[in-house]
């Protein structure tokens, strides 16, 4: 006797588990830092051709004329290139961070289907340590602490996406490229709090290898 046919409506009311290899995210977050980068650049560049175009063809005034320097007592050229650096990555930190918000937003619909309704904030906080870090890092935050009056701490010391960070120009250098591979993280918690009804910031901080804390506030009246 054969199985009646599963509808459409059943399917999606209730669509099957799909399984995915556990370093898929990993390999994510690699390119998508590379592609966001290499992004960045071109619209960069796309930016600065079309206001010269602009200012050739009169509608826009020419720029202020560079002031000469001596070369001895000038590093104007490294400064003004590690400003364009860091307004680069700063754009790279964004676009990953809005990226995981949508993915934090999807992962807590998820998880929430067939729970209650958090108690308070703190509660959709532990759910967060919890099933959402599982979910997405196979483990649990090490560390929770908070003041009770909306600021939370996270910590966890091995953050699987900065895990295996490390740099040939030393400590310094690898904590600076791993804050950028913290900003989709970052986002993904800050989305499943959206989603969940909770607005606030996240802030990642980075001080050790591979341990990262996040910083979670929120509004008081929560």
């Amino acid at each position: 006797m054969q199985a009646a046919p599963v509808s459409a409506i059943s399917t999606l009311a209730d669509p099957p588990t799909r399984m995915v290899d556990g370093a898929v995210m990993d390999y994510f977050l690699i390119e998508a830092v590379n592609a966001l980068r290499a992004s960045s650049t071109v619209a960069a560049a796309r930016a600065k051709k079309i206001e010269r175009d602009m200012t050739e063809a009169g509608l826009l005034p020419p720029p202020p004329p560079a002031k000469q320097q001596n070369p001895r007592d000038s590093t104007s050229s490294t400064t003004d290139k590690i400003s364009g650096s860091a307004d680069e990555e700063e754009g790279v930190r964004s676009r990953l961070e809005a990226i995981g918000m949508h993915v934090g937003g999807s992962f807590a619909e998820r998880l929430c289907r067939d729970r209650s309704l958090f108690s308070d904030s703190l509660d959709a906080i532990k759910f967060v340590c919890k099933e959402l870090w599982v979910s997405c890092w196979d483990k649990q935050v090490d560390n929770l602490r908070t003041n009770h009056r909306g600021v939370y701490v996270l910590q966890d010391n091995a953050f699987k996406p900065i895990a295996r960070i490390s740099s040939w120009e030393g400590r310094q250098e690898a904590i600076r490229q791993a804050k950028l591979y913290v900003a989709l993280p970052a986002g993904i918690i800050r989305g499943a709090l959206s989603r969940i009804g909770l607005h606030g910031t996240v802030v990642p901080e980075i001080t050790t290898l591979p341990q990262c804390t996040f910083q979670i506030k929120l509004p008081k009246n929560i």
